[in-house]
């Protein structure tokens, strides 16, 4: 059962990375598709020439991904099977890798002006009526008096990541949201040390509401330059005087 099945036996360094490699390259090659089961750990044990305990550890990394959705019980609906990576898990993980990776703070705004200003782009282009709602509910919550600085970090995450969804792409979505959850804390630990905070939200709100009325015009070069130009001027002018 091997040579051009693709599980060959594997060499026993590192056994459980080795494994997932090899699920990986079949995903990759296109041998294992979403819906595909996976043989019984059994018999992975014998194509691959490894412990249970290697493949075990295998599987269990791949369902912590969400790329794998065990199914219990016997016959021939139970088993591991190739799940679609669902949006939440990837999010989780990119937000995770950029607060483990402590990436300077420089090149964190680097990437949101890039992936924003495509959000942005495709949010004019690709909106819905709903989607325009929904993102004027969130303006009109800031817009609030005396919101605390909590609740408005919250809308302001929200109404990014509405952008992000608005614009139908799902990884560009996906990694703009990841981005700007990972930076969701150290913007509200910044916000508690601005004196002046009634001044900043009140230029958050104005490049807020700029953004949307480029995006509500369907005017997708000026959603773009709007968001980027908000982006680096709260990056610069904002938080960085404050860390």
């Amino acid at each position: 059962m091997t040579g051009s099945t693709g599980w060959e036996p594997l060499p026993r360094a590192r056994t459980y990375e080795l494994v997932l490699e090899r699920i990986e390259q079949l995903i990759l090659d296109g041998t294992l598709r979403v819906g595909d089961r996976l043989p019984p750990e059994r018999e992975l044990v014998e194509l691959l020439g490894v412990s249970r305990a290697a493949i075990r550890e295998a599987l269990r990394v791949l369902e912590a991904q969400g790329a794998l959705r065990p199914r219990v019980g016997t016959g021939p609906d139970s088993g591991n099977v190739i799940a679609a990576m669902p949006s939440a898990g990837l999010t989780q993980f990119l937000r995770l890798h950029i607060a483990l990776a402590n990436f300077p703070l420089d090149d964190v705004m680097e990437a949101r002006a890039a992936l924003e200003r495509c959000s942005a782009q495709l949010a004019a282009e690709q909106a819905t009526e709903e989607d325009l709602a929904a993102l004027r509910g969130l303006l009109e919550r800031m817009d609030e008096p005396g919101l605390s600085r909590e609740w408005f970090n919250d809308l302001d995450t929200e109404f990014h990541v509405a952008i992000a969804e608005a614009g139908g792409n799902r990884l560009v979505a996906d990694m703009t949201i990841a981005v700007r959850n990972a930076v969701r804390h150290t913007f509200l630990d910044v916000f508690h040390r601005i004196e002046d905070w009634e001044a900043v939200a009140g230029r958050l709100r104005a490049d807020h509401h700029a953004v949307y009325d480029a995006i509500a015009a369907r005017d997708a070069e000026r959603a773009g330059d709007t968001v980027e130009r908000h982006i680096r001027a709260i990056h610069h002018d904002v938080i960085h005087p404050e860390l």
